[in-house]
């Protein structure tokens, strides 16, 4: 019998007061450090982007990291999925929890969690879903191994979750362009429904250029997660979205082994790898029943905002010529001697 499941809306059980005031009067500590001290910009989801350690954060969302860094207690079975915004990040969770639990819950049923619970119910994000607003949630709550999910700078992790001890991490990157053209059209649904004057697509470009946008600057990240996996491939898997949409059985086998439960034999001639895909698939996911009514924690946005298209190279229908070799001058500077390529 399966194991039930706690989503991360469980986690939010009610705490004791004087435990409740502790961490209230952490995020005090943390807002009188953030707005007089901390180099702010134009905020893309929120009025302002505020840099901590070098990356950038939305106003509310640098509390939930400052208390991921500080609180947040890793464990050595825990699993990390860790992306820039817009990177495949859901396609990748469903596949991940898929993988974990394909002998508790049978990928063809129509009652599984990735469609009745959604799947940030099923891998909450950190310092968005469980640690940003009031009360705190409590991750200690979710058995082994815990499957989680963050867009943190490897950096900025707590150390315990980092190096040859740490949790397992898999950090997917997609080519700037479109995980750009993808953000900022996930940001122009957010603004308009939080009734925010619009961010236009030349502002948004300037500032993404530049290294200003929500957990970046974007090459930052991917080269922090490309350098550890480089050093702890044991620990780190480096993945490409390109390269899991052009062959995407051949990854998710990969992404099995390094979850330390491979594809067997038999599962492979039962079809198991090709019912994970079709269940985590954008068809699949975008049209389940959570898909269409559910709405991420805090109600805003809805679980139907994190599907649009999924598709490589659409960039191209939107960005003018100056912006897309403006966009690989960067990468080529920035990734030069990685052998990273777009």
């Amino acid at each position: 019998m399966a194991t039930p499941l706690i989503t991360a809306t469980q986690c939010f059980v009610p705490k004791p007061k004087e435990e409740e005031k502790q961490v209230e009067e952490t995020y005090k500590r943390y807002r009188q450090l953030i707005v007089p001290t901390l180099p702010r910009q134009k905020g893309w989801m929120s009025e302002h982007l505020y840099m901590h350690q070098d990356y950038w954060f939305e106003t509310t969302i640098v509390e939930g990291v400052m208390y991921l860094q500080e609180h947040f207690k890793p464990r050595p079975a825990d699993v990390l999925l860790a992306t820039a915004p817009k990177c495949g990040t859901t396609w990748l969770k469903g596949l991940i929890f898929s993988i974990i639990n394909r002998t508790c819950y049978n990928a063809s049923a129509k009652d599984h969690p990735l469609l009745t619970a959604g799947v940030h119910e099923c891998m909450p994000f950190l310092e968005v879903h469980l640690f940003t607003d009031l009360p705190i949630g409590d991750t200690e709550i979710l058995s082994s191994p815990r499957l989680l999910s963050t867009h943190v700078p490897y950096a900025m992790l707590p150390e315990s979750a980092r190096g040859p001890n740490g949790c397992r991490i898999v950090h997917m990157w997609r080519n700037p362009r479109d995980a750009f053209v993808s953000f900022w059209h996930f940001v122009t649904g957010w603004r308009r429904k939080a009734q925010l004057s619009e961010l236009s697509l030349c502002e948004a470009f300037d500032l993404f250029s530049q290294g200003v946008s929500p957990y970046g600057p974007f090459w930052d990240q991917i080269l922090g997660y490309w350098k550890a996996s480089q050093e702890y491939p044991d620990k780190v898997l480096f993945l490409k979205y390109e390269d899991m949409k052009r062959d995407p059985k051949h990854l998710v086998k990969k992404l099995a082994e390094f979850l330390g439960q491979p594809v067997t034999v038999e599962e492979e001639e039962r079809g198991v790898v090709d019912e994970i895909l079709a269940l985590c698939s954008f068809e699949s996911m975008s049209k389940a029943e959570v898909a269409e009514k559910g709405n991420f924690h805090g109600g805003r946005p809805s679980y139907k905002d994190f599907f649009r298209k999924g598709e490589v190279g659409d960039s191209k229908n939107l960005l003018t010529d100056d912006m897309i070799r403006r966009l690989e001058e960067i990468t080529k500077v920035k990734f030069n001697g990685t052998g990273l390529e777009i």
